[in-house]
């Protein structure tokens, strides 16, 4: 069992990095610093929100419309990290 804690730590770790690395991207994205015509910006770009947006998708429906902030990855990367303690603190029990 404690295998298996272990492995969903590593799961939520994978998950907390490339949340982090699509907000820097979304912020370097706006501040034009990185361009969404390079292909390789662009393919990364697509890839990243293809994979977080089954998981923004819920979260945005019950957040209210803030205009142009999206708080959506802060609520993510807050429900991350409450799980990974509670998987710390828990581990515990199982070893």
């Amino acid at each position: 069992m404690l295998s298996l804690i272990q492995i969903l730590l590593l799961i939520l770790d994978i998950v907390w990095f490339i949340i982090l690395a699509h907000v820097i991207m979304s912020w370097l994205i706006n501040f034009q610093v990185l361009n969404l015509h390079q292909q390789l910006v662009a393919q990364i770009w697509y890839g990243l929100n293809r994979i977080l947006e089954p998981i923004y998708a819920p979260i945005r429906r019950i957040l209210p419309n803030m205009g142009g902030l999206d708080l959506t990855p802060l609520v993510v990367l807050i429900g991350v990290y409450a799980a990974r303690i509670i998987l710390i603190n828990n581990m515990g029990y199982f070893a």
